[in-house]
């Protein structure tokens, strides 16, 4: 199947009356895992890419470079459809355009620019938006940077959580009249919150997370919701398969256990959270 044929398939799922669950996926082993298991479709956030290319939290420390060779892996490893978290297409409206152009080649079926003010800027404590006029203008570029139609474009943010649903429904807004083809909900959008934005689009949702009320798929299919219910559990499971194997097998060739990690230390032990928790508290503040 060529990319633009999954490209459609994605389209369909759009264009739909269905909710799908994709695949969290992150490189060609578990993308194939996906397809074996019946998998719809595929989602490569920047968190798990991060995770697998550099052992590092999500802290926006992946380049462009780095994340669309990752994903040209994944596309490469099967047929099914990806679509990738692209954070804040690594910069401005310029670097968007550069951003689309890289993810399109590597053969990602949709990908998602959210407007949230990435990276991290020195001083700041909360999550921060760019104003609804440059993040329109992020659309705009990513729009019209695509050279096949059929690659979707969605349009992320959580301002939500932060700038309450009035003013995230002028998001969603501005974001439709640039031309994005669906609209990416996260930060843990309530059942009001969900009604509210869909009286201000037209566009099909994609919800990164939700409030416990939010779990009924009839529901969220009135809403227009096609996609969403992802979880990152797969690197995580993997993550402490491969740290529990390697320490029986070291524990067999030394005659005595080595120092032990909870499940729940794993990942933040081998991501070196703490380092980085440490450096941001040195550095940004």
């Amino acid at each position: 199947m060529n990319v633009h044929e999954r490209r459609e398939r994605l389209r369909a799922i759009l264009a739909g009356d269905r909710f799908v669950r994709p695949a969290s996926v992150y490189d060609p082993l578990s993308a194939r895992a996906a397809e074996a298991l019946g998998y719809e479709m595929m989602m490569m956030a920047g968190s798990t890419a991060s995770l697998a290319v550099l052992g590092a939290p999500d802290l926006v420390l992946l380049t462009l470079t780095e994340f669309a060779e990752q994903a040209r892996r994944v596309t490469r490893a099967g047929s099914l459809p990806l679509m990738v978290d692209a954070d804040h297409g690594y910069g401005n409206a310029l670097n968007v355009v550069r951003c689309v152009q890289e993810l399109e080649a590597a053969g990602v079926s949709a990908l998602s620019i959210e407007d949230t003010l990435l990276p991290r800027p020195f001083g700041g404590t909360a999550e921060s938006f760019i104003s609804i006029e440059e993040g329109a203008g992020k659309m705009r570029a990513a729009i019209e940077a695509r050279i096949d139609s059929s690659l979707v474009i969605l349009a992320r943010t959580g301002a939500v959580r932060a700038e309450g649903v009035d003013r995230t429904g002028q998001r969603a807004k501005a974001y439709e009249a640039a031309g994005v083809d669906g609209l990416f909900f996260v930060g843990q959008p309530s059942r009001t919150d969900l009604e509210a934005l869909r009286a201000a689009s037209s566009l099909p949702f994609i919800l990164g997370g939700a409030t416990a009320d939010l779990g009924d798929e009839p529901y969220l299919v009135s809403l227009g919701v096609r996609i969403g219910g992802w979880s990152h559990r797969p690197i995580e499971a993997a993550t402490r398969a491969v740290y529990e194997t390697l320490r029986v097998l070291r524990e067999s060739a030394v005659g005595e256990p080595p120092p032990a990690l909870g499940p729940e230390e794993v990942m933040d032990t081998l991501s070196r959270k703490r380092d980085y928790d440490r450096d941001t508290a040195s550095y940004l503040r």
